[in-house]
């Protein structure tokens, strides 16, 4: 078996993605990825060789996505947004041999320093030459296709940033079984795919959702997906009622700005079947805006890159906002107190999940894989939840430090490294404070070495410099000291 292998089913002639104005079939992709596939074959690229994407939404991530795939190599998908720092220390830590790089990674990619990456012997862009030593994508499509290298079901497949259930950021080992387990599992909750659907692809396919949510499970299904490379509201909503959007799966900030928008006529989302909200916790208020406004209910979910990422759903369901539903099919789920016993019925406890989806544990990180997935196979999450007497889950905390920007993770602990390489810097904690568009945003209380002066646009500056935009503090506050409890851990909670 082998993920790639999900487009190979479909009607030649059955459109699978709208991308820059361009509608391009199933048989147009499949000989496509196929030519891509032979290239990457042809320069060496085995299988278990990581490759970096730096690609936006478009023709060229989902190509250079399934090319990698099918040559039985790892995907590793990455923010083109991303400055080269961070992008080098990524590849770096995967041993990346290639990447792949779309329109809007070049200038990212021009300025990747390659000394840092010995085993980094492959660029190929989508813009050939105009990346010194690039290899031009064209030159790879135009390769005689070659069979998909056959995998096994536990077999990597993609490997996916994430600050875990606990410490710094680390790459989440998914397989080709866990990731197609999970296709299945949410194709699963309206009864099977529906070819005639199309999917909004606006959520950034370097994160799980965007990547297997949607575009996996589009793709699975037979169904098409209009890629869409940066949210902007208005032009959203034009191009959901131009194409006839029928699926639509979005972060909350999206349907927020959806919500708080005047004006907007009441059948705005006239062809939308589904409506999902994931990645971070959806305002009731915001669902139940859209409900009056559009008569449009938007289900949420829960999940995790961990566990691929699907584990609860609303599909199906009774309409019940401040939900994340049930759990999917093949997945069990267990609310455990402090001693790993579960708790009754309306009592708080930690999430444990258990399936096919859970990941295979932390990139070169046994450590860490083994305090999140226990003997028995249980991952836990570090998410707080309660369940009601119908069987409902709703989210009630988080256990861990994790600050939620957009739907993207950030840890307190990569920022506070960065900013403590900072001159002046002597001490840094940095929480998530409530924002009113993104959920949260990253706010840091720096405590200045004496004899140095700093002004917070200059620390917001270094740490743009080094990290993605979202997990950059949006508030520098400069204080004497930081609270620390009786074992001198910082005590966040009071910095909130």
């Amino acid at each position: 078996m082998n993920l790639a292998a999900i487009i190979d089913a479909h009607p030649d002639d059955a459109p699978a993605l709208i991308s820059r104005g361009r509608t391009t079939t199933y048989g147009e992709l499949r000989e496509q990825v196929g030519g891509l596939r032979a290239g990457l074959i042809g320069l060496g690229i085995d299988p278990g060789d990581r490759v970096g994407i730096i690609c936006a939404n478009n023709w060229y991530f989902v190509a250079s996505y399934l090319a990698v795939l099918g040559a039985g190599a790892v995907a590793v998908p990455l923010n083109p947004l991303s400055p080269p720092r961070e992008l080098e220390r990524e590849l770096a830590a995967v041993g990346a041999r290639a990447m792949l790089v779309g329109p809007a990674g070049r200038s990212t990619a021009d300025a990747i320093d390659r000394s840092r990456l010995p085993v980094l012997e492959f660029v190929i862009h989508s813009e050939g030459g105009t990346t010194e030593g690039a290899i031009a994508l064209d030159d790879l499509l135009a390769t005689p296709p070659v069979p998909i290298v056959d995998r096994a079901d536990d077999d990597l497949a993609v490997l996916i940033f994430t600050s875990g259930t606990a410490g710094s950021p680390k790459a989440a080992m998914l397989s080709h079984g866990n990731l197609l387990s999970n296709l299945q599992q949410v194709i699963d909750l309206r009864g099977g795919g529906d070819p005639t659907d199309l999917a909004l692809g606006v959520l950034p396919m370097f994160h799980i959702f965007g990547l297997n949510v949607v575009l996996g499970t589009a793709l699975h299904a037979g169904a098409a997906v209009l890629l869409i490379e940066r949210f902007d509201p208005m032009s959203a909503l034009e191009a959901i009622q131009k194409h006839g959007v029928t699926v639509l799966p979005g972060a909350p900030q999206m349907w927020s700005a959806w919500a708080a928008m005047p004006g907007l006529p009441a059948d705005s989302f006239a062809s939308i079947k589904v409506a999902t909200s994931g990645a971070a916790h959806l305002d009731p208020h915001v669902a139940q805006t859209i409900k009056a406004r559009f008569d449009l209910e938007v289900g949420e979910g829960y999940g995790l890159t961990e566990a691929s990422p699907v584990v609860t759903a609303t599909i199906g369901l009774p309409w019940r906002p401040g939900s994340v539903g049930a759990p999917v099919d093949g997945v069990d789920v267990r609310l455990v107190d402090a001693d790993g016993e579960d708790v009754l019925v309306g009592d708080p406890g930690e999430i444990w999940v258990k399936g096919p989806n859970v990941f295979q544990g932390y990139w070169n990180d046994a450590e860490a894989t083994r305090a999140c997935i226990d003997e028995d196979g249980w991952l836990h999450t570090g998410d707080i939840a309660m369940v009601d007497d119908e069987g409902f889950l709703f989210l009630v905390d988080r256990a861990k430090d994790l600050i939620i920007v957009s739907g993207f993770n950030v840890f307190p602990a990569e920022v506070e490294e960065v900013l403590l390489e900072m001159d002046g810097v002597r001490e840094v904690a940095v929480v998530g404070v409530p924002h009113p568009h993104t959920g949260e945003a990253v706010k840091a209380f720096v405590v200045v070495e004496p004899g140095h002066a700093l002004e917070e646009d200059a620390v917001i500056e270094f740490a743009a410099q080094r990290l993605a935009r979202y997990k950059c503090p949006q508030k520098v506050n400069f204080v004497e000291e930081l609270p620390l409890n009786l074992s001198g851990k910082v005590l966040r909670r009071a910095l909130r």
